[in-house]
């Protein structure tokens, strides 16, 4: 695995991009080859961990194609309606490109006439997992998160005061006349 062939994924997008790849046609699928170098190169990570500046899925991503001018697109599933050229899907192979990478990031994507263009990535304008967590930071009186995942406790083993637990008898079942009997199970 190349240094450009490393990616950050969500659970989430490593879950769309193997079904993407289970669901190809056959070798010859122009996106087989880059969603096996995307799976390879994979670091997993839960929404929560993944960094801010790390395109995932309905990220808006500046990013540049060789030299050329910079491009804004949404990053999504597939196309949107009413959202026509300001969304890149990964069924695309320029939006399958840039799922995983961080800013400054680049990969070398081979296009359907066979040459090979480098995306870039310049900024992750947006991400939903970041505002998401910008919005619980609020929520939560803007404490800002220590680091690593939250675990809360609900029940800790050293201070459970011990109950005295009643034990009834239960009467005993004599089936009685209303009783079907085991064949009505």
């Amino acid at each position: 695995m190349s240094n450009t062939d490393f990616c950050q994924l969500t659970t989430k997008d490593y879950t769309i991009l193997e079904v993407m790849l289970e669901r190809c046609m056959g070798q010859d699928d122009p996106l087989r080859e880059l969603l096996r170098r995307k799976l390879d190169g994979a670091r997993v990570m839960f929404r929560d961990d993944i960094p801010d500046n790390v395109v995932t899925l309905s990220s808006r991503v500046v990013y540049r194609v060789d030299d050329g001018p910079a491009e804004t697109r949404i990053v999504a599933h597939d196309e949107m309606r009413g959202m026509v050229g300001s969304v890149l899907p990964i069924s695309n192979p320029r939006g399958l490109g840039l799922m995983g990478l961080a800013e400054g990031q680049s990969i070398i994507i081979r296009r359907t006439d066979g040459g090979e263009e480098k995306l870039t990535v310049q900024e992750v304008a947006y991400q939903p997992e970041a505002a998401r967590k910008a919005a619980e930071g609020a929520r939560d009186g803007g404490r800002p998160r220590q680091g690593g995942p939250i675990l809360r406790v609900v029940h800790r083993s050293d201070d459970v005061s011990p109950r005295p637990i009643r034990v009834m008898p239960l009467p005993p079942f004599d089936g009685g006349p209303d009783d079907p009997g085991p064949s009505a199970a």
